[in-house]
Parts: structure tokens; sequence; C-alpha cells
């Protein structure tokens, strides 16, 4: 059997998700990085978007936003600001919050508020409902 990976992913209130794993993709702030059995240590700052596992030729999916991941020996560490699995993630609060986001960068052109603060809130309501789409595609996730 090939050696694998062990994933943990936290958030400040709970324990997420602890796997084995084959493969783990994730949002880096710089841009997505992949880890596989023997990577070398590392420690990045994490992004918004989906942290993708592989498991027995299946992709499985976990939405995060902000936090840092550590990779040492065969042991990935994600310690996550927010992680949703698919299943947990409300699609019709993700479609309001988008809606709401868009108004306020709408808003921005005209009235100057915090342009930051609505951009970062409609890449999470995005990336969440990606990640909800991307693990139904896979036939892992929530339907």
């Amino acid at each position: 059997m090939a050696k694998q990976l062990r994933l943990e992913v936290v958030t400040p209130e709970r324990l997420v998700l602890a796997k084995s794993v084959d493969y783990v993709g994730a949002p880096g702030l710089l841009g997505e990085f992949g880890i596989l059995p023997g990577h070398v240590p590392f420690l990045s700052a994490l992004g918004i978007g989906s942290l993708l596992y592989k498991l027995g030729g299946k992709n499985y999916y976990v939405f995060l936003s902000g936090g840092f991941a550590e990779i040492s020996g065969d042991k990935v560490m994600v310690l996550a600001e927010v992680a949703e699995l698919p299943e947990e993630i409300d699609l019709d609060r993700a479609k309001r919050s988008r809606e709401r986001a868009e108004r306020r960068l709408e808003a921005e052109r005209r009235e100057r508020i915090d342009y930051v603060r609505a951009k970062a809130a409609l890449q999470r309501s995005i990336m969440r409902m990606k990640c909800r789409e991307e693990s139904r595609l896979a036939g892992t996730g929530a339907m």
C-alpha cells in the first residue's frame, strides 16, 4: 500500500477533519500548492478557497478562509480561521452573502464604503459555492 499523509483541519472552534489521505492541495496566499507523502517541511499562509484532498481515487473538498498550513513529515496540519465541509455550506446563505457583497461593491463606487471588506465577503461566498459544487460534481459531497 502506498504511503499516505495525515491531514488535520482545525478551527478555533472545532476539529473539522482528521483523515489519512493520498494528496492535499490548498489555496495558499501566493497560489495553490500540492502535497504528496514525503514532501519537504514548510509553512504557508492560506487564502480563501477549496482545500482538495484525494483518497482512494476520489476528490474531496473543504472550504477554507484564512489561516495556516504546516507540513511536517507526512502530516498536513491546517489551522484555519474558517473551515466548512461541503454538506455544512448553506447555499442560500452564501448566495445572499454574495448579493450583499456585490451591492456593497457597487455602493463603493458611489459612497466609498469599505471596499476591501466587501471584496473579501464576495470572494468567500463565491468560493463556498464553488467548493460545494466541486464536491457535488466529484460525487463525494452534499447534493
